[in-house]
């Protein structure tokens, strides 16, 4: 990006927010509606770090990435159903599994991936979205994953969903007044439990795109805390699909910014930048904590809100 200056430092942070976005998105998608049915997964950290591993074991061994991401989306959901099976029953708190979840899907992760830290797995395919600039930089910049696609086109759909339809209606009621939906004989449980693990597999499509897409590897480093900072997204988002989307596309330009600014030469302070989207979500917390919007919003029957 240097011979495009400062210009490219912009080019570089838009194209760094659709490219990094999609983790944040996938995530932030799965658990609105998670927590719109009144529960709370705070595994998807670990849901996401596990989908990762096994996107890349799978599309290393059968050459096949697509392949990859399905199979990391039904590990995601298998820990959905891990996690609403157990919150089902009686007096179980629902964070405290969730962080249990995390700890597990992480060291499985790392435990059943080792041997794939050095293959080499195919990747996704990319839209060329700058194939009408001459310069390589945009055009490298522009490139968009199809799962950042699928993801723009999920969240206003979703979005829909949940207020148009009936299914929609009653996973809303279920989150918002339980007794309520078991006086319409709605399973509130199963309820949960679905919405958990769709969630879940959402989540794991989510990891599919760090191992096969961006940075396209696997390590035990690979998530660098995105599925947590996805959990606090929603909570800034207000349980509104198209705000996680507007919302992990702010979260992927914090994520380009170091990034953009090296690539114009500017390396003073490279790792403060780098903490932008930490400090972002700190940030964000703080003022969705303010007295004017504590939890405006939220699903009534959400542990955190109780």
């Amino acid at each position: 990006m240097t011979e495009l200056g400062w210009a490219g430092v912009l080019v570089a942070v838009a194209g760094g927010a659709v490219r990094v976005s999609t983790p944040y998105l996938f995530v932030s998608l799965g658990e609105t509606l998670t927590e719109k049915s009144g529960r709370v997964n705070l595994g998807l950290e670990g849901t996401l770090v596990l989908g990762a591993m096994s996107a890349y074991g799978v599309a290393h061994l059968s050459g096949s990435p697509w392949l990859g991401v399905l199979v990391a989306g039904v590990a995601g959901a298998g820990f959905g159903l891990g996690h609403g099976a157990v919150c089902g029953l009686a007096r179980v708190n629902d964070v405290a599994m969730g962080i249990a979840l995390f700890l597990l899907g992480t060291g499985l992760a790392f435990y059943l991936g080792k041997p794939f830290i050095e293959p080499v797995a195919p990747r996704l395919p990319h839209l060329a979205f700058g194939a009408w600039s001459a310069s390589p930089q945009v055009r490298a910049a522009l490139d968009v994953s199809p799962l950042f696609v699928a993801g723009a086109v999920l969240a206003p759909v979703l979005r829909w969903a949940l207020g148009n339809t009936k299914w929609g209606l009653v996973v809303r009621t279920v989150g918002d007044n339980s007794d309520a939906a078991k006086a319409l004989g709605w399973p509130v449980s199963l309820v949960r439990t679905l919405a958990t693990v769709a969630g879940g597999f959402l989540a794991g499509v989510g990891g599919s795109f760090l191992s096969l897409q961006y940075p396209g590897t696997w390590n035990e480093a690979l998530s660098s805390g995105q599925g947590l900072m996805a959990i606090a997204l929603v909570i800034f988002a207000r349980w509104d699909p198209m705000a996680c989307f507007y919302a992990s596309l702010l979260f992927g330009g914090a994520t380009a910014l170091g990034p953009a600014l090296q690539s114009v030469g500017v390396t003073t302070n490279y790792y403060l930048y780098g903490a932008a989207p930490y400090v972002l979500t700190l940030g964000l917390l703080v003022y969705s904590s303010s007295t004017r919007h504590t939890l405006v919003g939220a699903p009534s029957e959400l542990t955190i809100s109780r």
